[in-house]
C-alpha cells in the first residue's frame, strides 16, 4: 500500500521515448554539438536531461553537470568554473579562454566528448555561454541544456542554441495514457479511470504538479485503495500541498493588482470572453498575462476566450480572495452574461452557478436547463446541485423525471424510485408515461438489482397508458433488454422477432434511438447464445447508426453505450479478441464522448470478459475491480459477476488470498439474479488452492446449468476450462456440438478439447496457431505446451523444443497467468494429471498429510507420486520443487 512517504520525489521517466531516441541519435552523430530541452516548469526537463546524461555515461563519454542560477548570473564563469582544467589563468579572458579550449580539446575527442548538462541554461552568465560555445564548436563538448519555455529568446539561449548542430526538444505535458502509466508505477497498483481523469486535468499533465497532488491526497487520506484499485474518495477539490502552493504563489508574486483581478475572475468563473476583458481591464493587461504564461487564449468558432494557463492556479488563487470580493465577482459575471445573452451550451450552467454562489438562488427554469446540460455531460453531482436548488412548488414533471434519473446515476436508487413514482403520477401524456417507464426499469434493474418480475411489471404497467405503435415497440424493446440483461437471451430474441431490418430515415431521432437499442440488445443476446458472427453484424450497424445520430462533440447516448458494449462482446465471441480490446479501450478513453456512470460500467464489463478469455488476468482483474468499486454498495445485477470475475482473475495470478476475499464478498451478496458464468470465480479459486477435482466438479455443474438456460457462450467457456484441467474426454463431444453452430472461437476451443482428449500433438500445435492469431494467448500457450509434452513423450525432442519455445512466447503475453499446464511445463517426462495436482499442492506449501486429506488418498500414495514428480522434473527436495514451479513453501 503506497503512502505519501513512499511515492517517489523522482518520478519514473514516462512518455519521453521519442526525446530519448533523438538524444541517442545526437550522441551518435559527431556533427551535433548540443541538445536543448524546452518546457514549462515542472514538465520534466531536468529529469529527461539526467536520463540523457546517464545514457552518455553508459556509452563511454565523460559527463559533467553545472547549474545556472540567478545569483550566479552576475559572476563570470561562475556556473562552470569547477569544470575548467588546472592551469587556466582567467586574469586575461582572451588568453584564458584560448587555453581552456586547447586543453579541453586535447582531453576530449569527438568519439568520447564531455557531455555537459547545464540546468536552467537561460540563467547562465555571458562569459560561461561564450566559452561553452567555443568548446561546442571544437567538438570537445556536447551541451545538454534545459530552458524554460518563456526564456527561449534569451541572449545566451540564442547564442548556444543557434545552428543546425544543436537539436531542440520541446517537452509537452504528459497525455492521459502517460499519466495513467506514471500513477500505476508510483502507486504500485491500478488506478480508477475517474481518478486518472481528475489528476490529469488538475495537473495539466505536469509531472511535478502531479506528484504533489498525489502526495497531498495520500496524506489527507483522500486517495485510497480498496485492496484492488486506487480512487479519490470524494468529488471535492483536490488537496494542494504547501510546496505546490508555494510554487504557484511564487509564479504569481510579481503580478500587478490590475492583472491579479483578471486572474481572480478566471479562477472563480473559468474561461471568459476576450471581448469582455478588452474593455475592463484592457488589452494591455491581457497581453502582459499572456506573455507571462499565466493565461492562454483559446478559440471556439468565431469567439475567443481567456483562461488560466494551468488548472491548479484556480485551486490556489481563490484562497486569497475575500468573501465579499468573491460574491461581487460572481454577481458581476452573472449580470454581464445575462446582458450579452447566453450563446454557448454551457452558459446556462455558468449562469446558474454564478447566481447560486453569488446570491444563493436562481430562476427555476435556468436551474432546470443547467441541470439538463450537466446530466447530459455526465456530471451528475453538479446536476443534483441545480435540481435541489429548485423550490418544491416549481418541480415540474420534467424536473421530477430528471431528478429521478440523476439520483439513479448518482447511486441513490431508492430516492430515485420515489422521485420517479412522483413523475409517473404527473405524467399526462403517452410520451411522458413512456419516459418514466424506461427510467424506472433502468433504475430497478441496474441500480436496485430488482428481480425479473419487478422490472417487467414496471414495464408492463406503462402498456395501459400508451397506444401508438412506436411507443408499444419501445416498451417491447425495453422488455427484451431486461430479459437479456437477466440472462434470458432466447426469450429476448423472440421479443425482437418483429424488428425491422431497415434502419430509420435520417432525422427520425426517436426511431434511431429505438432501432439502436433493439439492435444492441439483439447483438448482446446473440453473443451469449454463441452466435458471435451474427452478433457482430448487428452491433456494427447499431454503433454506426448511433454515431450518425449524435454530434461528435457530445457525450454518448445510452443507446450508443449499449451498442459499443455489444460490439466488444460480439468481436470477442467471434474470435477477434485483439480487435475487441482495441475497440473497447478506444471507446473507454475517447475524449469526445467517453462514457460515464452506468454507461462506463456497461463498457467495462465486456473489456473485463475479453481480458479473461484472452488470458490476461492482470487486465481482467483491473476491469472487474473497477466494476466492483463502482457498483458498491448497490446490489445491481452486474456486481456478482464482477466479484466472481475478480476472484477468478486473482486466482489465475496465484493470489489466493485476494481470490478468497472477492469470493467471500460475492457469497455474501443478497442478489436476486445470478448467471452461470459467476461460477468461474469458485472454480479457479479451487485451482489456485490446488483442488483440481473440486474445480472440475464446479465446471461440470456450471456447464450443465448454462446449457439448460441456453447460455451457450458460457457453456463453451466452462467446457473449455474443464478440458484444460484434465476433463477433455468429457468435454470434447459437447464442444463439437456447440462448434456446429458457433463461430471460429468456439470451433477452435472444440478442436483444443478434441486434441487434448486424443493426445494429438499436431492438432494441438495447429490450434495453438489459431489461438495466437485470435489473441487468445493463454489457450495458445497451453495448447503448444501440451503439444511439447506429447512430442517429448513420443521421443521427438526437436518438435518438442519448438513447441515449448512457442508456448513460452505466448505465455509471456499472459500477464503472469499461473495454470497447471504452464506451471509444470518442461518436465523431462510429462506429468500425469494426478502428479501435476500433487506437485502444485506441494509447491504451494501443503504438507503430505494435508494433500492426502484434500484428495482423499493415503500419505504413502502422495509421497510415491512426489518421488515420481521429482524424477520427472529433475529435482530432489521440496525447496527445489518450489523454485521449479514458482510456489511458496510452507
Amino acid at each position: 500500500m503506497a503512502t505519501a512517504e513512499v511515492v517517489p520525489r523522482r518520478w519514473s521517466l514516462v512518455g519521453r521515448d521519442a526525446e530519448l531516441k533523438a538524444f541517442e541519435a545526437v550522441l551518435d552523430e559527431t556533427g551535433y554539438s548540443g541538445f536543448l530541452i524546452f518546457g514549462e516548469p515542472g514538465v520534466g526537463k531536468t529529469r529527461l536531461a539526467e536520463e540523457c546524461l546517464a545514457v552518455a555515461s553508459l556509452r563511454g563519454h565523460a559527463v559533467g553537470r553545472a547549474a545556472a542560477t540567478g545569483a550566479a548570473a552576475g559572476i563570470p564563469l561562475g556556473a562552470i568554473a569547477h569544470l575548467l582544467p588546472d592551469g587556466v589563468d582567467l586574469s586575461d579572458p582572451v588568453v584564458g579562454f584560448a587555453t581552456a579550449v586547447r586543453l579541453m580539446s586535447r582531453a576530449y575527442t569527438a568519439t568520447a566528448r564531455l557531455v555537459l548538462l547545464v540546468d536552467d541554461l537561460h540563467l547562465l552568465d555571458s562569459a560561461s555561454a561564450m566559452l561553452l560555445r567555443q568548446l561546442m564548436e571544437t567538438g570537445s563538448v556536447l551541451l545538454v541544456g534545459t530552458v524554460h519555455s518563456d526564456s527561449s529568446s534569451g541572449e545566451n539561449v540564442v547564442t548556444l542554441g543557434r545552428g543546425d548542430a544543436v537539436h531542440h526538444a520541446d517537452l509537452a505535458p504528459l497525455t492521459w495514457r502517460k499519466v495513467n502509466e506514471l500513477l500505476r508505477g508510483a502507486l504500485a497498483g491500478h488506478v480508477h479511470r475517474e481518478t486518472v481523469d481528475r489528476l490529469h486535468a488538475a495537473s495539466g499533465g505536469n509531472p511535478l504538479y502531479l506528484g504533489e497532488l498525489v502526495r497531498g491526497a495520500l496524506t489527507e487520506g483522500r486517495l485510497v485503495n480498496d485492496g484492488e484499485i486506487w480512487r479519490l474518495a470524494d468529488a471535492e477539490s483536490l488537496p494542494v500541498t504547501r510546496r505546490l502552493t508555494d510554487l504557484i504563489r511564487h509564479r504569481l508574486a510579481t503580478v500587478a493588482p490590475r492583472a491579479r483581478r483578471v486572474l481572480d475572475v478566471l479562477a472563480l468563473c473559468g474561461p471568459v470572453s476576450v471581448a469582455d476583458l478588452e474593455h475592463e481591464p484592457g488589452t494591455d493587461v491581457l497581453d502582459e498575462l499572456e506573455r507571462a504564461g499565466l493565461v492562454t487564449v483559446v478559440r471556439e468558432g468565431r469567439r475567443a476566450y481567456v483562461r488560466l494557463a494551468h488548472p491548479l492556479y484556480a485551486e490556489v488563487l481563490p484562497s486569497d480572495i475575500t468573501e465579499p470580493r468573491r460574491r461581487e465577482i460572481l454577481r458581476e459575471r452573472a449580470d454581464r452574461l445575462e446582458r450579452t445573452g447566453s450563446r454557448r451550451r454551457e452558459d446556462a450552467m455558468l449562469l446558474a452557478s454564478y447566481r447560486l454562489a453569488g446570491t444563493g438562488t436562481a430562476d427555476p427554469a435556468l436551474l432546470l436547463q443547467a441541470a439538463r446540460l450537466a446530466a447530459y455531460g455526465g456530471d451528475h453531482t453538479r446536476a443534483l446541485v441545480f435540481l435541489r436548488a429548485i423550490p418544491e412548488e416549481d418541480l415540474t414533471f420534467t424536473a421530477l423525471l430528471l431528478l429521478g434519473r440523476t439520483l439513479s446515476e448518482a447511486g441513490r436508487p431508492q430516492e430515485a424510485e420515489d422521485m420517479l413514482r412522483g413523475a409517473d403520477a404527473a405524467a399526462t401524456t403517452e410520451k411522458r408515461a413512456l419516459a418514466v417507464a424506461l427510467a424506472r426499469t433502468h433504475n430497478l434493474m441496474w441500480r436496485r438489482g430488482a428481480a425479473r418480475e419487478e422490472a417487467v411489471a414496471a414495464n408492463d404497467a406503462a402498456r395501459d397508458r400508451v397506444t401508438s405503435p412506436a411507443a408499444l415497440w419501445a416498451l417491447r424493446v425495453n422488455e427484451a433488454n431486461i430479459l437479456s440483461n437477466l440472462g434470458h437471451h432466447a426469450e429476448s430474441l423472440r421479443l425482437l422477432d418483429g424488428m425491422p431490418n431497415e434502419e430509420p430515415p435520417a432525422g427520425d431521432v426517436a426511431g434511431a434511438a429505438a432501432w439502436t437499442a433493439a439492435a444492441a440488445t439483439r447483438a448482446s443476446a446473440l453473443c451469449f447464445l454463441g452466435r458471435g458472427e451474427e452478433a457482430v453484424r448487428w452491433a456494427e450497424r447499431a454503433v454506426a447508426l448511433s454515431e450518425r445520430a449524435r454530434d461528435g462533440s457530445r457525450a454518448q447516448t445510452p443507446q450508443e453505450a449499449a451498442a459499443r458494449s455489444a460490439l466488444v462482446l460480439a468481436l470477442t465471441e467471434s474470435g477477434r479478441l485483439e480487435e475487441a480490446r482495441v475497440t473497447g479501450e478506444h471507446a473507454y478513453t475517447d475524449p469526445t464522448g467517453a462514457p460515464t456512470g452506468w454507461q462506463r460500467t456497461l463498457l467495462v464489463f465486456p473489456l473485463a470478459r475479453n481480458a479473461w478469455l484472452a488470458g490476461r488476468p492482470a487486465s481482467a482483474r483491473r476491469w472487474y475491480a473497477e466494476i466492483a468499486h463502482d457498483t458498491r454498495p448497490q446490489g445491481v445485477i452486474i456486481r456478482p459477476l464482477a466479484l466472481a470475475g475478480l476472484a477468478a482473475a486473482a486466482a489465475l495470478q496465484g493470489d489466493v488470498r485476494a481470490a478468497e476475499a472477492a469470493l467471500a464478498e460475492y457469497t455474501g451478496l443478497a442478489a436476486p439474479v445470478h448467471v452461470p458464468e459467476e461460477r468461474l470465480g469458485e472454480a479457479w479459486t479451487h485451482v489456485a488452492r490446488g483442488e483440481q477435482d473440486r474445480a472440475r466438479t464446479v465446471l461440470q455443474a456450471a456447464a450443465a446449468e448454462a446449457r439448460e438456460r441456453g447460455q451457450f457462450s458460457s457453456e463453451t467457456v466452462f467446457l473449455t476450462d474443464l478440458a484444460r484441467l484434465g476433463g477433455a474426454a468429457e468435454a470434447a463431444g459437447r464442444l463439437a456440438e456447440l462448434a456446429s453452430t458457433g463461430g471460429p472461437f468456439t470451433v477452435a476451443r472444440a478442436r483444443l478439447a478434441a486434441a487434448l482428449a486424443s493426445g494429438d500433438p499436431d492438432g494441438l500445435s495447429a490450434v495453438a496457431g489459431d489461438f495466437d492469431r485470435m489473441g487468445a494467448s493463454l489457450l495458445a500457450a497451453e495448447a503448444a505446451g501440451a503439444a511439447a509434452e506429447l512430442w517429448r513423450r513420443s521421443g521427438d525432442p526437436r518438435r518438442a523444443s519448438a513447441a515449448a519455445t512457442r508456448s513460452a512466447a505466448s505465455a509471456a503475453l499472459c500477464e503472469g497467468a499461473r495454470t497447471p499446464v504452464l506451471r509444470t511445463a518442461g518436465a523431462a517426462v510429462p506429468l500425469t494429471a494426478r502428479e501435476r495436482e500433487i506437485a502444485i499442492l506441494a509447491a504451494d506449501g501443503t504438507a503430505s498429510k494435508d494433500i492426502a486429506a484434500k484428495l482423499t488418498i493415503s500419505v504413502r500414495t502422495v509421497d510415491n507420486h512426489l518421488q515420481r514428480v521429482y524424477a520427472k522434473l529433475g529435482v530432489s527436495t521440496r525447496r527445489e520443487l518450489v523454485d521449479r514451479l514458482g510456489g511458496t513453501s510452507a
